[in-house]
């Protein structure tokens, strides 16, 4: 027998062996099970992703034997004969070989006989936009009038094209791309049943490589195991589909991240020695500097795509957020301006080159923000903070916290933002650019002592938690610091509510407990969003009921359901069924408790800062001005 390629043998037979198209399916199910059909279905999406396997699906359940449902028996002639394409009553044109009007009258003229053996005669027209002008026309008036036993199914890759009357007579379902989890999953499944060796990561470069089609991952599959001698291996894809070794694009992030110019130049040596395409190589360190950037800022929404994720943890451990950024912007002009270059590999190399030379002017060292630490480390940092003669670590204790600026002293706010020691900065006067000859006298070290000191009630009051709102002192008040302030204050800082340290137990959940410690459940990304907008509504020994303000459903989708009962699942050990529903949410939902706890923080943080002596000994000395607006909180 002779060999059949991965992507006809399998072919979904039933919605249920579908990979996803969730978003389609409910709607026919329900149509189907309910007896709702609409004589008319077009569906639209790029190649690949499942328009004419599920018309094909649709057409057998509506010609099954045993009766009309979603779950067609697939053992019945009608099913047997439309899974291997010799059903009669099932039409399939190609409407890109027969685009002329005569085509679609010869159809049309057999529209009004019942069908031979099926309960329905079904056309299924393929690539429907290359119909021409007046093939539309001759098919308009049976597309919205025919008989009761003629149903169309419509297949189309650039639904723009086809005319708002026939868009207007059909109930249209847009198919969208697949995702790379999606994908290997589904190869898993496949491989594992075709007794096929492989690496996962070989499969996730499939899944990227297949671009959202089903179809286009399975070819890639059967020519990857061709390759590979029946079996899979990362290296062996690699070199069928051209990319290069994410390690080249590791050591090339790891010497920017030392600024070693000889080591990137040794790395792009020995690409060249490979014959690696450098614009690929610059795409490729554009998906590892992202890759990068979400795990500096969400963590948790960092995947495991190619196996790399600990690998990626590390180096965005040894680059700032500032500095990801900043080459990631580098790298998109460079490829776009590749094109320009000699050749590739010398604007390769001068890419690499520009992000090492170009720095932010006027900057002595760049803004260090590296990972977001725990609450409780920042509070540490900040207590530490008790350096008067150097201002570098009241700087560092001290971020996002309110600007003190003063009108008549311009080089207090100079020195507040130095990161040099203050002596330094006046032995050094005459030959350093940030502070003019010209300037004001130096600042006295009793206004440099009070400096460090509001830096460091800054960074204490940047961490202070939800309370009451006390009422502040009054700014006339230049005296020491009372007892009963700092006390508060103190009081403040040490009562904060923590999340809980021991994993919750499912009999344990109910709203509050959802809405107040929320951060222990492992829900990344969008999901956590949308899970942080709903708001439990009912639970019972397997299932938890949510539900959602319509107004927050952006990223309600039932992918997002399902992962989020899978989640839960996991964290509760145990299996449960999770819906959401949209409804009136009467009551906080988590986002909305965290950000009323954050709001009170600040108000609580502001008064402090007004209230706090050396700040208003400031403002009286040195005539400045207390910038409320610019307090920021660290969360």
């Amino acid at each position: 027998m002779s060999y059949q390629v991965l992507a006809r043998k399998w072919r979904p037979k039933t919605f249920r062996e579908m990979a996803g198209q969730n978003h389609v399916l409910k709607a026919l199910v329900n149509a189907l099970d309910h007896d709702r059909l609409h004589h008319a279905y077009l569906f639209t999406g790029t190649r690949g992703v499942g328009k004419t396997t599920i018309a094909r699906i649709l057409a057998k359940c509506l010609n099954c034997e045993v009766g009309v449902s979603s779950e067609p028996c697939g053992q019945c002639n009608a099913c047997v004969a439309i899974s291997e394409g010799r059903f009669v009553d099932l039409l399939e044109v190609d409407a890109a070989s027969r685009t002329k009007v005569e085509d679609t009258r010869e159809i049309l003229d057999n529209v009004q006989y019942m069908p031979t053996h099926g309960r329905y005669k079904v056309y299924l027209i393929d690539e429907v936009h290359m119909l021409s002008s007046s093939s539309f026309n001759a098919l308009l008036k049976t597309l919205e009038e025919p008989p009761a036993h003629v149903k169309f199914l419509l297949a189309t890759t650039d639904p723009q094209k086809l005319p708002a009357t026939i868009l207007s007579r059909c109930l249209q379902f847009n198919l969208k791309n697949l995702t790379p989890e999606r994908i290997v999953d589904y190869l898993k499944t496949v491989l594992a049943h075709e007794m096929v060796q492989f690496d996962e990561s070989s499969l996730w470069l499939l899944g990227r490589a297949a671009d959202g089609s089903m179809r286009d991952a399975l070819s890639l599959t059967d020519q990857a195991i061709a390759f590979g001698s029946g079996k899979l291996g990362e290296a062996d894809v690699r070199q069928m589909l051209g990319t290069i070794d994410h390690n080249s694009v590791y050591r090339l992030i790891e010497a920017l991240a030392v600024s070693d110019g000889a080591a990137l130049l040794a790395v792009v040596a020995d690409l060249a020695e490979m014959g690696a395409d450098f614009a690929g190589v610059i795409s490729e360190l554009l998906v590892v500097m992202h890759r990068l950037a979400v795990a500096q800022t969400v963590p948790d929404g960092l995947d495991n795509s190619l196996g790399d994720r600990s690998k990626i943890i590390g180096l965005a451990g040894k680059l700032t957020a500032e500095d990801v950024q900043f080459y990631y912007q580098i790298g998109l002009s460079g490829r776009r301006d590749m094109g320009l270059a000699p050749d590739p590999r010398a604007g390769l190399e001068m890419l690499l080159l520009r992000m090492l030379a170009f720095k932010p002017q006027g900057v002595i060292d760049g803004p260090r923000k590296i990972l977001p630490k725990p609450v409780a480390a920042v509070a540490e940092a900040a207590t530490s903070v008790k350096k008067p003669q150097t201002l570098d670590s009241a700087q560092e204790a001290s971020t996002s916290v309110a600007d003190v600026s003063s009108a008549s002293a311009p080089d207090l706010d100079v020195n507040l933002r130095s990161r040099e020691p203050l002596a330094e900065l006046q032995d050094d006067r005459a030959q350093d650019h940030v502070i003019s000859p010209s300037s004001s006298p130096p600042i006295p070290n009793e206004a440099v002592g009070m400096a460090a000191q509001v830096a460091d009630d800054v960074a204490r009051s940047a961490v202070l938690p939800q309370t009451e709102v006390g009422a502040a002192e009054p700014i006339s008040n230049l005296g020491e610091p009372s007892a009963e302030s700092n006390e508060a204050r103190e009081e403040a800082i040490t009562s904060r509510p923590e999340l809980a340290t021991e994993k919750i137990a499912f009999t344990d959940l109910n709203e509050t407990v959802w809405r107040e410690q929320f951060d222990v459940f492992p829900l990344p990304g969008m999901l956590g969003s949308l899970a942080g907008l709903c708001q439990i509504a009912a639970i019972s020994a397997d299932h938890v009921s949510f539900t959602v303000n319509a107004e927050n459903t952006a990223f309600l989708s039932d992918r997002n359901v399902e992962r989020l009962g899978e989640l839960l699942s996991e964290y509760f050990g145990e299996a449960l069924k999770v819906t959401v529903d949209i409804g009136d949410t009467p009551h906080e939902t988590p986002a909305a408790y965290k950000q009323r706890c954050l709001d009170e923080r600040l108000v609580v943080a502001r008064n402090a800062l007004r209230s706090d002596f050396h700040v208003k000994r400031i403002i009286e000395e040195f005539d400045g001005v207390l910038d409320e607006e610019s307090v920021r909180l660290v969360d």
